[in-house]
C-alpha cells in the first residue's frame, strides 16, 4: 500500500491512517488498532461477533472524522468474505500469508489478542506479505475443482475397499480384470448375482455398490 512503508514515517503520509489488525475466527473477530506514525498508539479494540452488521458498526466507529483505515488479517479457512466486506466499504484490506509473518525467536505464545496486536503493528511497519485475492467467480471455480478432486479420491478408495471385500469373501467378478475397475452400471450388473450369507456382509456389499461414478467424467 502506498505510503505505509517505513520510509514514509517522516513525511506525514501515515499520520491520518489507522492500521487495523484482525484475528478472524468463525464466530468472532478480535480487533486491534495501531495509529499512524512511528510512535502512534497501539491498543486492542475488543472481540466482536463475526457478523456483517456488527463489523459494519465497528468500521463506522473507527472511520469517524474521515480517518483512513487499512485492515489486515491472516489467510485461513474463513475465506475472503471479510476482505470483500471491508473493501466494499471503501477501505483498504490485505490478506496476509501466515507463513511469511515475521516472528521473534522463541515467541510461541499465541492468543487472539496478541495476534491482532502483532498484525496491527507489523502492518503499520510494512512488514507483512499480502497474497492474491480471487474474485467470487474464481473462488467458486476453485471450490468446484477441489470438491471434484476430493470426490475422485473418495471413489478410488471405495473401489479398493469393494475389491478387498470381495476378495476376502472369495467372490470374483467374471470378465473384469484385476485393478481399479469402475463402479458403473456394468459392474453393478456383474455383481448383482453375488450372494453373501451374513446380513451385515450383504449390507456392506449393497452400500459399496451404490456409489455413483459421475465424478470421473
Amino acid at each position: 500500500m502506498t505510503g505505509t512503508e517505513p520510509h514514509a514515517w517522516g513525511t506525514g503520509l501515515m499520520d491520518d491512517i489507522t492500521f487495523v489488525g484482525l484475528d478472524v475466527h468463525k464466530a468472532t473477530v478480535c480487533i486491534a488498532v495501531a495509529e499512524g506514525g512511528r510512535d502512534g498508539d497501539v491498543r486492542q479494540l475488543g472481540v466482536f461477533e463475526n457478523r456483517p452488521e456488527i463489523l459494519s458498526k465497528v468500521v463506522s466507529r473507527l472511520s469517524k472524522g474521515g480517518r483512513r483505515l487499512s485492515f489486515c488479517y491472516e489467510a485461513g479457512p474463513c475465506g475472503y468474505g471479510l476482505h470483500r466486506l471491508l473493501t466494499g466499504y471503501g477501505h483498504e484490506c490485505v490478506v496476509i500469508a501466515p507463513s511469511l509473518i515475521p516472528m521473534k525467536a522463541g515467541d510461541r505464545v499465541k492468543t487472539d489478542r496478541r495476534d491482532a496486536l502483532m498484525l496491527a503493528k507489523l502492518h503499520r511497519a510494512g512488514e507483512l506479505t499480502a497474497i492474491w485475492i480471487p474474485d467470487a467467480a474464481h473462488e467458486a471455480m476453485r471450490d468446484l475443482v477441489r470438491a471434484r478432486a476430493t470426490a475422485v479420491r473418495v471413489l478410488a478408495k471405495a473401489r479398493q475397499h469393494l475389491q478387498g471385500f470381495l476378495l476376502r469373501h472369495e467372490r470374483f467378478i467374471a470378465g473384469l480384470a484385476p485393478g481399479p475397475w469402475p463402479i458403473d452400471a456394468g459392474c453393478r450388473r456383474c455383481t448383482s448375482s453375488i450372494r453373501l450369507s451374513r446380513s451385515c456382509c450383504r449390507t456392506t456389499f449393497m452400500l459399496s455398490r451404490t456409489l455413483r461414478p459421475d465424478v470421473t467424467g
